[in-house]
């Protein structure tokens, strides 16, 4: 029988309880089954719109939030939709510090959403005045009624996950999930996750295995192996929200189990595979999980029992520009080095 249908008040009802979907041609030739837990349902299309709504809610709970508050943050771009889109539901102003590393799909997205955005350089230190962390203080500092969300070291990020995303997994999972595989950028999706389905599973005596995605060019992998921020690691890369230039107290690394690195050009070609295989139309990070999961398993990972859960965080939709844009693609030398074949248009005349 098919589920009667409703009506839904807001769009904000319809965040969270995204689906499950096994993955079957990508993952054929791999040990264990595996499956996606697609973010891109939610209806700012990313598992970001969890957390702006869960921080708006407990800023107003708190009363912090006032009639005419301007609400600000720092964002690679989903985390900064997410908050328009809460903003223009409950009535509050955004105002958001944008890196130039994203899409000019994101950021056209952010201004339809009303947002006023500042697009701020990417490839700077996270000190410098320039750098959207900063720009982000500064708006703060000089707006009047006005709360920073401050996603890289608000714990109420990593609440939000261990509220909905790792109670959702454990139960379409029926428990059964062996790995967890997921995108680290400020860790607050893998951590919160990650919390909820270790305490589950230690209730009935075993362990989920937490793997975190990290980009070349990135400080996490090194940080959550030595403890130590080693500068010599940062490089500028493509990949959005994936990685970072320093070390985010949203990320619980005691229980992230390692990390796996992975580039640009393989996490791209990756993302590509993932639609053309499966018919999900996934984000970059999500080609980058997905990369994870190859290399993993050449290492020797996965076994025939191994129930694998990948977290797709967003839509294919916001990389129209770049991975699902073959002129972006070949500026990059991604179809020179792979060979990969464009599709190809016929125009009639």
């Amino acid at each position: 029988m098919k589920q009667k249908l409703g009506i839904t008040q807001n769009v904000l009802e319809l965040i969270g309880n995204t689906p499950m979907i096994r993955l079957n041609k990508i993952t054929e030739n791999i040990e264990g089954e595996f499956f996606s837990k697609f973010e891109g349902y939610n209806p700012g299309h990313s598992t970001k719109d969890r957390i702006a709504l869960h921080i708006i809610e407990q800023a107003e709970k708190q009363e912090i939030l006032k009639k005419g508050t301007t609400i600000i943050e720092t964002t690679s771009g989903n985390t900064g939709f997410s908050l328009a889109m809460v903003s223009i539901i409950k009535g509050y102003e955004c105002v958001l510090a944008v890196s130039s590393k994203s899409s000019l799909d994101k950021i056209d997205m952010l201004k339809a959403m009303g947002a006023k955005v500042y697009v701020c350089p990417a490839h700077v230190k996270a000190d410098d005045p320039r750098s959207y962390y900063q720009v982000a203080k500064k708006l703060h500092a000089e707006t009047a009624n006005s709360i920073y969300i401050n996603q890289y070291f608000n714990k109420l990020n990593i609440d939000a996950h261990y509220e909905t995303t790792g109670p959702e997994i454990w139960e379409q999972t029926n428990g059964e999930i062996t790995h967890l595989i997921a995108a680290s950028g400020t860790g607050g999706t893998i951590s919160g996750t990650a919390k909820y389905l270790k305490e589950q599973s230690q209730k009935i005596g075993k362990n989920i295995k937490i793997i975190g995605v990290d980009a070349y060019g990135s400080v996490l992998q090194k940080f959550h192996e030595t403890k130590e921020l080693d500068l010599n690691e940062i490089y500028p890369y493509r990949i959005e929200g994936l990685g970072k230039n320093l070390i985010p107290t949203a990320t619980d690394f005691d229980i992230i189990d390692k990390f796996e690195k992975v580039n640009d050009e393989n996490a791209a070609h990756r993302a590509r595979e993932i639609a053309l295989t499966e018919g999900i139309f996934a984000g970059y990070t999500s080609g980058a999980a997905m990369q994870a999961v190859f290399q993993l398993a050449k290492k020797g990972e996965f076994n025939k029992d191994s129930k694998v859960v990948v977290i797709f965080p967003d839509h294919g939709s916001r990389y129209m520009s770049k991975v699902y844009n073959d002129n972006w693609m070949q500026e990059q030398g991604f179809f020179d080095t792979q060979k990969i074949a464009q599709a190809e248009v016929e125009f009639i005349k």
